[in-house]
């Protein structure tokens, strides 16, 4: 090493000059892309030759072949990587052609975005809310949205898969790496020049003849016009009456002639209108009376309905509840179709709000006032059950076509009423008794137990207070079922109505099968409500003893067990 000290000596200052120079040359940073030569090939791995570096850097070949470099994993072939470390901790170059690939991509797509040039992609798949796209010159994937892929509504985009065309870039994102592109801006920016030369052969107060509905939205309707321009009608310019959605009107694929109204040229936009096509028929509503029959001509059906025109441009909306009297949200599908013309009776003319209702049941003949004349309250009548929920029957009357409600509690008067309705079903014959009918309302209600016989008739020659005699059907805690002789109707004595001394008011008392003798405490038909006690004639017949036997001693042999303390606190009154 001494030899280069002196620098004086001619040969040492050629050899400065030339080691200079030649490391003048070699630029090794971290963080830069180089380039290496591939001088070694193993089974797993590629060993690069770069000039300055100490050691080889090694790539996976793996890696390589990944991002379809596999056909340079060849001696002497050049392979751009990024150099992220001169040496690590075990003193080896670490570098990476994967990173070097998508920095290049990265910058090639900066420079097209800054420069307003379209870049040539592929579509490789399909995502959520679009496609991936890869850049064919440095493989990076790019976001495609599905209002980017074309300048009209794709069903199916197949035939665009895996296909090279140009794409534009609308959107960078540096700090993330992310890329948004655009088809649709390279359609339309080839279909802008030749637009501009069409829209200078329309003028506003041009009829266009046969244009074709294209597509919806919140706003208005847009119509496709020979292939070769799109027009929107707005909402307000689709019908002279309300219009909530074009789909209430137009379907797609429809045609219809329109009036230009505006042409913006440097918009490139056109502005038309239907309803203008027809004189307003609102200036001679007059012609049109409420609660008159009226022919309608079905135009569009809907879930909830049909739209009806009374005359061109007059268009008005049949709604569902309005087709039948007996059947609810019956579809207009069932019904109609698009051309009939149907029957219909004006129900409502609003001038301001510029609405006109119509109604077809109104045209029939309603079956709740049909009914109200054939079956009118108090009629007994044959039909059959239809339908049941949880707590009634709904019953078809037999010639008429409308439901009868039957309550659960009109079906027995000796049963339970949600237990007796589990004994019916669907299809069941059933004889009933007309009980109301609201005409207006639309209801019927009928019963069943009406036609049988009341067991309280039993006591229509009974009065307040009179003795029977009844048989003890069953005891509990609550006190004891009782049936009287000669009645199919059971009913409860209350423990506190068993006796008056509370010592002898047990129900235990009793075993079941014994007949007693009790007082009628209640009795009111009308409302259905009789309560019996035997607490209560033991009452009477105390007081009855009390009248009868004056005398205390006179008392003793009667069966009552206060009747003496009576006695003697009616002669201290006296």
């Amino acid at each position: 090493m001494e030899i280069y000290k002196d620098l004086s000596n001619p040969d040492n200052q050629q050899f400065e000059e030339l080691l200079n120079s030649q490391l003048s040359k070699i630029n090794i940073e971290e963080g830069k892309i180089i380039e290496g030569k591939i001088n070694k090939i193993t089974e797993k791995y590629v060993f690069l030759h770069v000039d300055g570096l100490k050691s080889e850097p090694v790539l996976d070949i793996n890696e390589l072949k990944t991002m379809g470099l596999g056909e340079k994993i060849k001696i002497g072939e050049k392979i751009s990587v990024l150099l992220e470390k001169l040496e690590d901790k075990m003193g080896e170059v670490v570098v990476s052609a994967s990173k070097a690939q998508k920095i290049k991509g990265w910058d090639k797509l900066v420079e097209a975005y800054e420069k307003k040039e379209p870049i040539m992609g592929k579509i490789t798949s399909k995502c959520k809310g679009g496609c991936i796209v890869e850049h064919i010159e440095t493989g990076s994937l790019m976001f495609l949205p599905g209002s980017q892929i074309s300048d009209k509504p794709l069903k199916d985009i197949s035939h665009l898969m895996n296909e090279p065309q140009k794409f534009a870039l609308i959107k960078l994102d540096k700090i993330r790496g992310n890329a948004c592109v655009s088809r649709r801006e390279i359609i339309s920016s080839f279909k802008k020049e030749d637009k501009a030369k069409i829209i200078e052969k329309y003028k506003v107060g041009d009829i266009i003849k046969g244009a074709e509905v294209k597509g919806y939205s919140t706003f208005g309707c847009f119509f496709n016009v020979n292939n070769e321009l799109d027009v929107l009608v707005h909402l307000q310019e689709i019908s002279y009456s309300r219009v909530n959605h074009p789909d209430e009107v137009f379907t797609i694929g429809e045609k219809h002639d329109l009036k230009v109204i505006s042409v913006d040229k440097e918009k490139l936009q056109v502005g038309c209108s239907v309803k203008q096509m027809s004189p307003d028929p609102f200036e001679h509503i007059e012609n049109y009376e409420l609660n008159k029959v009226y022919k309608a001509k079905v135009t569009k059906i809907m879930d909830f309905g049909a739209f009806c025109e009374l005359e061109p441009g007059l268009t008005t909306l049949l709604h569902s509840s309005e087709l039948s009297w007996t059947k609810k949200n019956l579809s207009a599908k069932k019904m109609f179709k698009i051309g009939d013309e149907i029957d219909c009776v004006i129900t409502e003319i609003d001038k301001d709000k510029r609405r006109v209702a119509i109604s077809h049941r109104l045209t029939l003949e309603n079956p709740f006032e049909i009914f109200n004349k054939k079956y009118p309250i108090g009629t007994i009548v044959n039909g059959e059950v239809i339908n049941k929920n949880e707590y009634s029957l709904f019953v078809k009357i037999d010639d008429i076509n409308v439901d009868a409600f039957l309550h659960c509690n009109d079906l027995t008067y000796l049963n339970n009423g949600e237990e007796e309705l589990t004994k019916y079903k669907k299809g069941d014959k059933i004889t009933v008794k007309v009980l109301e009918i609201k005409v207006e309302e639309q209801k019927i209600r009928v019963g069943y137990k009406q036609t049988q016989k009341d067991p309280l008739d039993w006591f229509s020659d009974k009065k307040k207070n009179q003795t029977i005699t009844v048989k003890i059907i069953s005891t509990d805690n609550k006190g004891l079922t009782v049936r009287p002789e000669g009645c199919e109707m059971d009913f409860v004595i209350k423990k506190s109505q068993i006796a008056i001394n509370s010592g002898d008011a047990r129900p235990s008392r009793f075993t079941g099968g014994e007949k007693i003798d009790c007082a009628i405490s209640e009795l009111d038909l009308e409302k259905r409500k009789i309560s019996l006690s035997m607490k209560l004639l033991e009452e009477i017949e105390k007081k009855e003893a009390l009248e009868k036997y004056g005398a205390e001693g006179s008392g003793k042999n009667l069966p009552f067990s206060s009747l003496s303390e009576d006695l003697k606190k009616k002669d201290k009154e006296k």
